[in-house]
């Protein structure tokens, strides 16, 4: 050993390493290992101990931090934001997701417009007003939609009936220029003007229509209802040399064995996320009361109450004047599926410097009161309202109408036809999408507090479906689209009270018995047994008996080729038997587990002359279109509300609500 070697051994020594034998694994099995032995499975037991005491700290910790429903005092409740600096799009942080943020659009206004209308048997124009709301659909529900009535097809059916009015009702809208109260007088046209001869859009769908059922009236063949029974094709795509070559409709086929075993989980999980936290921020654009810009926006009315007494020593106003900025932050609730709000901030606007000072902030605890708290950490307000989108918060269709149609203090009877005019097209049952929006219509107040809807204009993603209000010669006041058709279909596509739950959809899958991969020619709608079947149209009972696999069965002929079937029954209705006569909306039957089923559900079904059609996307006839004879009068209707609805606002215009 060389001098510098010897010096470093030395010195290793000095500081207390010594030069001994390596590690074995020689240890005694079941005791603590001694000198220079190893044990692996002492090693193991040791490292294993940790990581469950890291993990089981760490889940009290994220259940004390994230998973709590309120806050224990004000002072916590303003400290959930960790970052230093936030802006109004979300929270900036290396280590917290960015939440996006959606424009909150709410205008609430009134628009003037010189109307024409029959008093005493003389025409009279006059001023009038109208009430337009144009909001995008509220992406979290509240308070405001706590109590709405449950979704039921049924009751949808019965809101979509058309109105019958009386003559004076019948408007015509002229521009705003005139003024005051005028006389009309009306002359016949000269015997010379004779209107031009043209085809409508009305006369060429007859023709196309006509000529479709036609043709497949020659050809239709009678599509299978039993298991092992074979299909070549759908609805709408019949094999080669057929009208399909032509271009009218879809070419795509599909081949395979229709397969009528319809299997779902005897006991299924919700599996729904809890709700999340969501910040929305409002500015004041009138001046307005604080508690009924509170109640519009998920306060409770006993909330208002603890909130402006809490505050009413730091902010004693009642009113809100214009540029005041509102920052409400939501959260779940523990007794209910809505948001609570957690934390109200209250912003006031100098107009001189152009900022907003923060002026009090009341927040919740969890003993369920209102508490003077800090003010929030500071952001840069946007000029638009804006509302944190998280998923987990998103309503359905259903519920976002009502949310928002209550925060702009529409009618529930209103509210109520809306949605039943749309759940002919619309699976209400499904959620929104950040940015869908709502245009409603609609007359002032009368003398009883009633108003009219007079429009309704529904945009779903890319899709903007738009309904009219129109009044034809028999008096008759229904909802028409751009083409002259009512919104309502003759058949409904989801034929239970509730709408059931989706556990199968149609379409081609692995067999989840066979494993093979098979058609499935219906949908699977999940719902407690007992659960009331309706007539998914008016039709006629063609079977109402046990069929194979479908269990309880019973099936229906509608016009135009059309037949709907609903599969294992717990029960048929009585009366229900070949040839008997049924309205849409009647009950035929009840939910269960009847045939080759593993949980109840109704097994609902459509063909067209005879082949299977997807009952949630099949395009459907409607239930009614206006006479040709009517559609100059129509058009003129639609160029007048479509006028009303781009005008400029009045000077008189309702303050604006949070979406």
């Amino acid at each position: 050993m060389n001098p510098a070697q010897r010096n470093r051994t030395l010195a290793l020594v000095r500081a207390g390493f010594e030069d001994g034998p390596a590690l074995t694994v020689a240890s005694t099995d079941g005791e603590i290992p001694q000198g220079r032995e190893l044990s692996f499975a002492w090693l193991t037991g040791t490292i294993m101990t940790g990581l469950t005491s890291v993990m089981v700290m760490g889940a009290a910790l994220y259940v004390s931090f994230e998973g709590q429903d309120t806050f224990s005092t004000a002072y916590e409740a303003l400290q959930i934001v960790t970052a230093e600096t936030e802006t109004a799009t979300g929270l900036i942080s290396k280590t917290s997701r960015v939440r996006p943020v959606t424009v909150a659009k709410s205008e609430l206004e009134i628009v003037e417009a010189s109307i024409r209308e029959t008093v005493d048997g003389r025409d009279m124009i006059r001023k009038q007003p109208f009430v337009r709301v144009r909001a995008t659909l509220a992406t979290a529900a509240t308070s405001l939609s706590e109590d709405i009535p449950a979704y039921d097809p049924q009751a949808l059916i019965d809101s979509t009936q058309p109105i019958m009015a009386p003559d004076d009702t019948n408007t015509s809208i002229y521009g705003a220029e005139v003024e005051g109260e005028v006389s009309i007088r009306t002359a016949a046209l000269p015997s010379t003007l004779v209107p031009p001869r043209s085809i409508t859009d009305q006369n060429a769908e007859a023709y196309v229509r006509q000529t479709l059922e036609n043709f497949f009236g020659e050809g239709g063949s009678e599509g299978p209802d039993v298991a092992g029974s074979g299909s070549t094709a759908l609805a709408y795509a019949p094999e080669a040399g057929s009208i399909r070559d032509l271009g009218v409709v879809d070419s795509s086929g599909m081949t395979g064995v229709a397969e009528n075993v319809s299997v779902i989980p005897k006991t299924t999980t919700a599996g729904q996320a809890g709700l999340g936290r969501t910040e929305r921020i409002i500015t004041i654009k009138e001046p307005a009361s604080l508690s009924d810009t509170l109640l519009k926006n998920g306060f409770t009315e006993k909330m208002i109450e603890a909130v402006t007494g809490t505050l009413v020593n730091v902010y004693p106003l009642k009113q809100l004047d214009r540029g005041t900025r509102l920052r409400i932050l939501f959260g779940g609730s523990r007794t209910s599926d809505v948001l609570i709000p957690y934390r109200l901030s209250i912003y006031v606007h100098d107009d001189a410097t152009n900022t907003d000072k923060h002026a009090a902030t009341a927040a919740l605890t969890d003993r369920g009161t209102y508490v003077i708290g800090l003010a929030p950490s500071e952001i840069t307000f946007a000029d638009e309202d804006t509302e944190e989108v998280n998923v987990s918060n998103l309503p359905s269709i259903y519920r976002a109408i009502w949310e928002t149609a209550r925060k702009h203090d529409i009618d529930d009877e209103i509210t109520r036809r809306i949605v039943a005019m749309f759940a002919y097209d619309v699976d209400l049952t499904k959620k929104i999408s950040a940015g869908d929006s709502i245009e409603v219509l609609q007359t002032e107040n009368d003398a009883d507090g009633k108003q009219d809807l007079l429009y309704v204009g529904l945009k779903l993603g890319a899709t903007t479906r738009q309904l009219y209000r129109f009044r034809t010669e028999d008096g008759t006041v229904d909802f028409y689209d751009p083409d002259g058709e009512t919104g309502k279909r003759f058949l409904t596509r989801r034929p239970l009270q509730g709408g059931g739950r989706m556990a199968s959809r149609f379409g081609y899958r692995v067999h989840p018995i066979f494993k093979s991969r098979r058609l499935h020619t219906g949908v699977d709608l999940a719902a407690p047994r007992g659960t009331p079947i309706y007539a998914s149209g008016d039709g006629v009972v063609e079977r109402a008996q046990w069929v194979s696999g479908y269990g309880r069965y019973v099936e229906l002929k509608h016009v135009n080729g059309f037949e709907t079937g609903y599969g294992h029954m717990n029960a048929i209705a009585d009366g229900m038997k070949p040839g008997v006569k049924v309205r849409q909306g009647q009950v035929i039957g009840y939910v269960g587990s009847t045939g080759n089923s593993t949980g109840n559900h109704l097994h609902f079904e459509i063909k067209v002359n005879g082949r299977f059609v997807d009952p949630l996307s099949v395009k459907l006839p409607r239930d009614h279109s206006l006479p040709s004879q009517q559609g100059g009068a129509f058009k003129q209707t639609i160029a007048q509300i479509n006028d009303l609805m781009q005008r400029d606002a009045s000077p008189v215009q309702v303050a604006s609500v949070a979406p």
